[in-house]
């Protein structure tokens, strides 16, 4: 099983400046079944978020223990449940400050894959649903939300403990709209920032459009395609973008070319691992923009093919128009004259 020790604790703070209240459940070691269902899923939700930050746990032990918590348990200093217990006694701790309302399940994962081992905190949310009683009379429950994950944290134990990765061992989902409590979540979960994201996106950007005016024109589309592709790739697995292995899918009969080129020609980590938005990375295969009642988007490969621009007047003209978008014009014109 992949999934070597978990527990949850139910928090909630209904009254500010109230005592929050928890209810806590057993530790768990090799849960199986519905578990390991519910962490796939979760694990889904962590992986496809955009936005999420990176870095390392804060040096402010006095403030944010729980890195230090963590490793005493990976040292075999104390068990599971005694650094949970000390999670969720902070947590409560922490929620019993807190100015907002708030309810929420904190559930904490050790992961062992074949290749690497990860911790999960994540803050899970619930939906509301109707079902029919014993008496078949209608009654309102809460069931866990398995479309939504706003607060979360992973750490990569092997980077952390071997230092593979520098200071960017801790991966945060930290959503809009969390207030609060999900700045109390990061204060519990000891992260601090150490990854510009926008810089490294525009550093990805400039590198792959810089090493793309060097192929030929034919090839120069192919390179930006490959290049969000591998992008994408590591984005739905949760992983950011290695640019050794970045180089090699580019192209496997010169599997250097490409790293040598970013690093003669940008500013790359020195770790040799960027973590660019794949978002804003999608600005290498389409073009779009919007504005006063107009939005169009295309792909790159169709300027001066399907589409042309004229700068002296400003002018775009398309042809070969999608089918769909033909017959809306047509029905549209053919309404006006009528």
């Amino acid at each position: 099983m992949a999934i070597k020790h978990l527990r949850t604790a139910f928090a909630s703070q209904y009254q500010p400046g109230q005592p929050a209240r928890l209810s806590t459940g057993e530790a768990l070691a090799e849960p199986g079944g519905d578990y390991e269902s519910l962490h796939k899923q979760m694990k889904r939700l962590f992986n496809s978020k955009p936005g999420k930050k990176y870095g390392r746990f804060s040096d402010d032990i006095g403030e944010s223990p729980f890195g230090s918590w963590l490793k005493d348990y990976l040292e075999d200093k104390q068990s599971f449940s005694s650094l949970t217990d000390r999670l969720f006694g902070q947590w409560q701790e922490l929620l019993t400050g807190c100015q907002e309302e708030f309810q929420g399940h904190l559930m904490i994962v050790h992961e062992a894959l074949a290749d690497a081992e990860m911790v999960y905190l994540l803050i899970l949310e619930t939906d509301s649903a109707m079902r029919f009683d014993g008496n078949q009379a209608l009654d309102a429950t809460d069931v866990l939300s398995l479309s939504r994950l706003n607060l979360a944290m992973r750490i990569e134990l092997d980077d952390w403990l071997g230092n593979n990765s520098g200071d960017n061992y801790l991966t945060l989902l930290h959503g809009r709209g969390t207030g609060e409590p999900g700045e109390l979540f990061i204060r519990l979960a000891g992260f601090t920032n150490q990854v510009d994201v926008e810089k490294e996106t525009l550093t990805f950007l400039d590198a792959v459009e810089a090493f793309a005016k060097t192929s030929e024109p034919e090839k120069a589309g192919e390179v930006r395609t490959k290049a969000y592709e591998f992008c994408k790739e590591q984005h739905a697995l949760g992983e950011p973008v290695e640019i050794g292995a970045l180089s090699e899918y580019l192209d496997e009969s010169a599997p250097q070319r490409f790293q040598e080129f970013a690093g003669k020609n940008t500013e790359l980590p020195e770790s040799g691992v960027i973590h660019p938005d794949h978002r804003k990375v999608k600005k290498l295969v389409r073009i779009a923009g919007s504005g006063g009642g107009m939005s169009v988007s295309f792909s790159s490969d169709l300027v001066n093919q399907a589409v042309y621009y004229d700068r002296d007047k400003d002018a775009l003209t398309i042809t070969r128009l999608p089918k769909a978008l033909r017959e809306q014009l047509q029905r549209y014109l053919e309404a006006r004259e009528e």
